[in-house]
């Protein structure tokens, strides 16, 4: 990523803070020593900042290089998975609190790799809720544990590995007459359930009618597809 692409990130980044009311161009101004004109300036593409500009701006508004990266650069340049030559495709295993809530899957979160044929990714239609969620890696595996299979059994078990497709935070059925499993941002960690709406509520329903029905209160300002990590689109059962 060039230099002059950080710049425009830089921007917008706080251009967007000023339309949120939570920044002036005076009040930038007075936290950096800078000249009213030379933000306004800079916020309106006549000049550019220097490095030490750049820095100052960066320390006093807390913002890190990181926060102008685009996700997607940082993905292909930093990939944790080896380009695939053949008919597979590396798949990572994580935790469910890491599918849940990191747009990009690390190494140092990585349990396993598991490989899955690009033919069969590639036909899975994604269901999108949210621009920020198109920039999220697409497919993360999860192992399900414990009462979690058993609340989905027969269609889950203990020990399950589910696939999950990150895109696809709609409720819409992928097939007619199909209910989706989803797993779900439940306290920061993933749950495997069916999924529904009673006002401002998620209801997450088993298919073990042993097993209880959750109900969570959707935060203010927070849609369905904030909590829906992702449709299952694959579970593999081992024997």
């Amino acid at each position: 990523m060039k230099f002059k692409a950080l710049q425009e990130n830089l921007r917008k980044t706080l251009r967007h803070r000023i339309e949120d009311g939570d920044l002036t161009g005076l009040r930038l101004a007075e936290q950096t020593g800078f000249k009213q004109a030379h933000i306004s300036n800079f916020l309106n593409r006549k000049r550019s900042l220097s490095l030490e500009g750049m820095d100052k701006v960066l320390n006093v508004q807390r913002l890190s290089v990181l926060d102008l990266l685009d996700p997607e650069e940082i993905n292909k340049r930093a990939s944790i998975l080896p380009p695939s030559e053949d008919a597979f495709e590396n798949v990572v295993l994580v935790d469910g609190g890491t599918a849940a809530n990191e747009p990009l899957l690390m190494s140092m979160d990585v349990k396993d790799f598991l490989k899955f044929k690009k033919g069969f990714l590639r036909r899975l239609r994604p269901e999108l809720e949210g621009g920020a969620r198109g920039k999220w890696e697409r497919f993360a595996a999860l192992k399900v544990e414990g009462h979690e299979g058993m609340s989905m059994y027969p269609r889950l078990l203990p020990g399950a590995t589910v696939l999950i497709d990150r895109h696809y935070n709609a409720l819409k059925p992928y097939r007619k007459g199909d209910n989706n499993m989803y797993a779900v941002n439940r306290n920061g960690a993933s749950t495997i359930k069916y999924v529904e709406t009673a006002g401002r509520s998620l209801v997450l329903r088993p298919h073990n009618q042993a097993y209880p029905v959750e109900v969570i209160n959707m935060e203010e300002g927070k849609g369905v597809g904030d909590y829906l990590v992702g449709r299952v689109c694959y579970v593999g059962i081992e024997t």
